[in-house]
């Protein structure tokens, strides 16, 4: 097909002004000055939204002097790279912030398109470079780059994109940031002075716990019970502003040693994905201190004190002074070994300063104003003997839910078997369940025997071992019985004797 002589003259023309157009912007670009090419590009903006329907949102990585990343950035981010890297062509690999996986996100210049409620609207990842302040500085600092997502719509969608689309994503983002998110264990440094710089109050490791409620030694209907308290805490945001009430939930996890209170804690954290704040009393120094470690705990978090009768005097100081404890409570607090008990009198601060933790600046930690601060939290209380714990600690309200982890049953061994011999049923269990109905044992002394010694150990091995263990505990049990049946067959002798003693001299 052969164009006419005016058409080709036409196109002629044409390609001749995009290409002159082309070498002025290029003269513009080399050799004016950035204030004339801003004033340029202004202007081409103005022209082209004036004519064009399509809006544009732009999300920058950084604002203001740079210091901080954009928490908006960082969901759109997220969002994109979970739902929009699989259409999208140039991908770039990046391993995520506190996490040890990879993350695939979109490269720069990278376009992808995304839907919601009908709108369809375009991503593309981009960047614009930034000149120094000043002319002078210009030859020793480069003009800077910038990274920014600019949000493509057309104007009918202005709507659904402002007031639902954006807040979408920025939910899902968060969501999918805190899944992928490397966990970490926290504790409180002693010796911190305020304000600090170079040293923060809590200072963690990655938590790496891999307990959770299915390698538990509890019974069934326990576990669903505590699961679905958990994960309808986790979902009740609108539930607890609704009531007016702060979002965070407490639990008094209370038994024997070694019945795996330190355990349920790591799966309630596995369960829910949390952070752990392990705090020691005793390496704070005062309220206002116990506090200010409060307002830098994050939500998505369990505060843990463990052994919190024997952190701190925190049950006596309702006493009057001079008042002496009773019998059973200075025989429980044999229990407290002399150094924890010596830590709860001195600071860990560095100083050997008397820790001056209240009673009053707990509850308020647990329950005040300041408690408020952030959402999302469980704060979780572990004892040995709750009996010693003041009413006001552990009322409902403060420890809205009391777990008590008791001694081994049947049930638990069974999970323990399962995890540590790879069995689920044995000929031996019969006399095992026997022996457990007689004998009271932590799950902590059914797991040391059933754990395989040697290369040689098999399931029959450790389950002999096991019922060994049971035996020797009955037979202990039985003598301890008995000693205390002779005792008090002693004493009832020893009473009427006195008695007979004290009969005969009222007759003399």
């Amino acid at each position: 097909m052969v164009l006419p002589a005016t058409m080709v003259e036409m196109w002629t023309m044409v390609g001749s002004t995009i290409a002159s157009f082309m070498f002025i912007m290029a003269i513009i670009r080399q050799y004016c000055p950035y204030e004339i090419r801003r004033f340029m590009e202004k202007l081409s903006h103005r022209i082209n939204t004036f004519f064009n329907p399509y809006i544009r949102i732009s999300i920058h990585e950084f604002s203001g002097d740079r210091l901080k990343r954009s928490e908006a950035y960082a969901n759109v981010e997220a969002y994109l790279s979970s739902n929009t890297s699989k259409s999208a062509k140039r991908l770039k690999a990046e391993m995520g912030k506190d996490s040890s996986n990879i993350v695939l996100s979109m490269d720069e210049f990278e376009r992808v398109t995304d839907e919601f409620r009908g709108a369809k609207v375009w991503w593309l990842l981009t960047k614009t470079a930034t000149p120094p302040r000043s002319m002078m500085l210009m030859s020793y600092y480069p003009e800077q780059e910038r990274r920014f997502y600019k949000l493509t719509f057309h104007k009918r969608y202005r709507e659904i994109v402002t007031d639902y689309y954006l807040g979408h994503v920025v939910k899902e983002g968060k969501e999918i940031r805190v899944k992928n998110r490397q966990r970490k264990l926290f504790t409180n440094s002693p010796g911190y002075k305020w304000p600090s710089y170079k040293q923060t109050m809590w200072s963690h490791i990655v938590f790496e716990h891999p307990a959770t409620f299915e390698t538990m030694a509890l019974e069934g209907h326990k576990k669903k019970e505590i699961i679905e308290d958990l994960l309808t805490f986790s979902k009740s945001k609108e539930f607890y502003e609704r009531i007016g009430k702060a979002w965070k939930r407490g639990y008094l996890l209370h038994g024997p040693p070694g019945t795996g209170k330190s355990t349920m804690i790591a799966a309630m954290a596995n369960l829910l994905s949390y952070d752990v704040y392990d705090l020691e009393l005793t390496a704070v120094k005062d309220n206002t201190e116990l506090r200010k470690l409060l307002i830098e705990t994050t939500s998505k978090s369990i505060i843990v004190i463990e052994d919190i009768d024997c952190s701190l005097d925190l049950t006596g100081q309702r006493k009057k002074m001079g008042e002496k404890s009773s019998k059973e409570d200075q025989k429980n607090d044999g229990f407290c070994s002399k150094e924890r008990k010596e830590e709860g009198n001195i600071s860990n601060n560095g100083n050997d300063q008397i820790s001056k933790v209240t009673l009053s600046g707990l509850l308020n930690f647990i329950d005040g104003l300041w408690s408020a601060c952030g959402g999302e939290r469980l704060i979780v209380f572990t004892t040995n003997y709750v009996e010693k714990l003041d009413a006001a600690l552990i009322r409902r309200g403060r420890m809205d839910k009391h777990i008590e982890l008791s001694y081994c049953s049947f049930e638990g061994f069974k999970v323990l078997a399962k995890n540590y011999l790879g069995i689920e049923s044995h000929q031996m269990f019969d006399k095992i369940e026997n022996l457990m109905g007689d004998v009271k044992i932590t799950p902590a002394d059914v797991a040391e025997s059933l754990m395989p010694k040697s290369p040689v150990d098999g399931p029959e091995r450790c389950l002999s071992r096991l019922i060994l263990a049971l035996e020797e505990a009955k037979e202990e049990v039985a003598v301890a019985v008995a000693e205390e049946a002779k005792g008090k067959d002693e004493e009832a002798k020893e009473i009427d004797e006195q008695i007979h003693v004290q009969g005969d001299k009222d007759q003399v």
